[in-house]
């Protein structure tokens, strides 16, 4: 369809733009439940944080507000997955670290979304699943790394 609002695109072009789309799907794929994807999200914000985490600094990198942060905690403590401790460089803060009951959930997660990527992409040769697993891990590596900038440079 092309239109002076709507130039023609290559299929590369057309391709980079279902970049967003793509991704929002992976992301709704696995876990099974909201409860999961949520608590999935956060120990892995966790365990993959350079020092300690904080509230605030969890809110921060899911892109959502303190008190939705604050909650989804709350449950992670109530269920065991993660415990308040005192911040080892100030006394004064509170800083979130994963139980071992947390650490074998996020491993149980990643189990369950490596089945999922296995059977999702059964028809892919080996070659082609370990090209895109590298891929897609770098790309997350990059974007964490560039959302890291982006909350450095806002404050």
């Amino acid at each position: 369809m092309s239109s002076a609002f709507f130039p023609e695109q290559s299929s590369d072009e057309l391709a980079l733009d279902q970049i967003g789309p793509a991704l929002s799907r992976l992301r709704r794929r696995t876990p099974a439940s909201s409860k999961d994807l949520s608590r999935n999200l956060v120990l892995n914000v966790i365990a993959d944080a350079p020092g300690e985490t904080t509230v605030g600094g969890l809110a921060a990198e899911m892109g959502v507000a303190q008190p939705v942060a604050s909650r989804t905690v709350a449950a992670c403590i109530a269920d065991g997955l993660l415990r308040r401790a005192a911040s080892q460089s100030d006394g004064r803060r509170t800083v979130l670290e994963l139980t071992e009951h947390g650490e074998a959930e996020r491993h149980r997660f990643a189990a369950e979304q490596r089945k999922a990527f296995e059977e999702i992409t059964a028809a892919w040769s080996p070659e082609e699943q370990l090209q895109f697993a590298r891929l897609l891990t770098r790309y997350g590596a990059d974007a964490t790394a560039w959302s890291r900038k982006q909350v450095a440079g806002s404050d």
